[in-house]
């Protein structure tokens, strides 16, 4: 009887079984219904970066205020810096412009979540006391730098990327010889939005960097209730060389 109570409690909270395809169709239809009705918002981010290498170790770390206007626009006041010039030179400011580079039309394509992108494939489902996911493997089709292999959890009720764990498609430098990254998104109002990554690059002639953004204190400037728009803010995965850290 416990076992069949066990059994019976674990359908209770388990997502609706949906095929892979009709996962991401839903996926897709739901963030395009998101980023159109996104028109901009505001938050603060907290950069920190730790580097142990052959030469010793060193840290930076970075303050800073983003704004982002549909359907391509970011900008970025940095508030404070602490820490190694270098790291903050070489490193943490060229984060901020892989991500404004990445907002072109053309990138934009590449970070797409869709079948044109990638493979997919259910490989199971999750339920915490807050919500339930489906989790799924994705594979790049492709080299692109902008591309990632690994696993993503989506939000059975919104069909948002709620968190993605992998590694780049290809490594962002001859110097670097393998990075992780984990990537997670909270519900802000009616968008999810980044909260916090996390990547772990191994460097080929020895050491590692590790990198922390926290995203917070976020306002909501601009909803669109109108007609479609061209896409925004949510239908993409983060870039690669916009949140992982080569120290060289």
């Amino acid at each position: 009887v416990l076992a069949t109570l066990s059994f019976a409690d674990s359908d209770l909270h388990s997502p609706p079984l949906l095929s892979t395809d009709v996962i991401v169709q839903k996926l897709m239809a739901a963030n395009a219904q998101r980023s159109q009705a996104l028109r901009g918002y505001s938050g603060k981010r907290v950069y920190h970066l730790d580097y142990h290498g052959i030469f010793g170790g060193h840290d930076a770390g970075m303050q800073v205020e983003a704004t982002y206007t549909a359907p391509n626009r970011k900008e970025f006041k940095i508030v404070s810096e602490s820490g190694s010039k270098l790291l903050i030179n070489h490193v943490l400011l060229k984060l901020l412009s892989s991500e404004q580079e990445a907002q072109e039309e053309q990138n934009r394509k590449e970070l797409e979540i869709s079948p044109r992108n990638y493979d997919f494939s259910l490989v199971g489902t999750e339920h915490t006391p807050d919500r339930d996911f489906y989790v799924l493997a994705v594979r790049p089709k492709g080299s692109s730098k902008y591309l990632y292999r690994g696993k993503m959890w989506v939000d059975a009720k919104d069909f948002a990327v709620a968190r993605m764990q992998g590694e780049p498609s290809r490594n962002p430098s001859l110097w670097v010889s393998h990075t992780e990254v984990e990537y997670r998104w909270n519900k802000i109002g009616e968008f999810w939005l980044p909260v916090y990554n996390q990547s772990e690059t191994q460097v080929r002639m020895g050491g590692k960097a590790v990198l922390t953004i926290d995203y917070t204190d976020y306002q909501i400037t601009g909803v669109n209730r109108a007609g479609p728009r061209s896409p925004g803010e949510t239908s993409t995965l983060p870039n690669p060389a916009a949140v992982s850290a080569d120290p060289h």
